[in-house]
């Protein structure tokens, strides 16, 4: 179980996993493989209360989680080197909550590749993704009712993720990651004074001035130091 799709459900924004999902994949030759028969999809209790707010999102409640394990006790395989999902840093951030070691994986967020391939689709979230691909069909509104769970939202992934494969033309899980690393470079500034322009039009003074902030987002870095050296 060398690549997997992880999807987890929290119990607020960026809070605890109260669910946690995840189904090996293979890539080889431009061919995705999803191992549905192997997903694992375990529910967590977290000794606090999930907020309204995310219960109206993943529909998990108080008394769903009551008697699970405690979310601590949740651990990756071993093997795991690739880990993919849609802006999976999110989910990256909710295991090692749980004390799970992250430093060594290789995230891949289709999140990231949705937006590089289909740079004008009117949203980027998963549901939408799954209409556009459709042409919004009835067996997409079939996908969809179970969306928001972590089980669910895996096998959607997939189905992106093979679109994605398949437009971008890459053949295994190590040029898939390269690629993802790439379409996290953003091409805009996304806040501050110069929101909305090209990295490589901000002024030379604006951009050394951002390099020297604390924890700037290391991809803004890498495109802020390919505009000025």
């Amino acid at each position: 179980m060398q690549s997997i799709i992880l999807d987890t459900e929290t119990h607020t924004l960026n809070g605890l996993p109260i669910e946690i999902a995840y189904a090996p994949i293979c890539l080889e030759h431009g061919k995705l493989s999803l191992f549905k028969e192997q997903i694992f999809d375990q529910l967590y209790s977290i000794g606090e209360p999930i907020s309204f707010a995310s219960m109206a999102v993943h529909h998990i409640l108080e008394s769903d989680i009551a008697d699970q394990p405690h979310y601590t006790t949740f651990s990756l395989p071993s093997s795991v080197e690739y880990i993919i999902g849609h802006n999976i840093d999110y989910d990256i951030q909710a295991i090692a909550r749980c004390g799970v070691d992250t430093s060594k994986l290789k995230p891949i967020c289709t999140l990231a590749l949705a937006r590089q391939v289909w740079p004008d689709a009117e949203a980027h979230n998963i549901s939408a993704l799954i209409y556009q691909i459709s042409q919004g069909s009835l067996r997409a509104r079939e996908l969809l009712k179970g969306a928001h769970r972590a089980d669910a939202d895996i096998i959607l992934t997939a189905n992106i993720l093979m679109h994605i494969i398949a437009l971008t033309g890459v053949q295994n899980m190590q040029e898939l990651y390269l690629a993802s690393e790439e379409a996290r470079i953003p091409k805009k500034l996304a806040f501050g004074k110069h929101k909305g322009t090209l990295i490589q039009d901000l002024p030379v003074d604006y951009v050394q001035w951002l390099l020297k902030q604390n924890e700037l987002d290391p991809y803004l870095k890498q495109a802020l130091e390919k505009a000025i050296f």
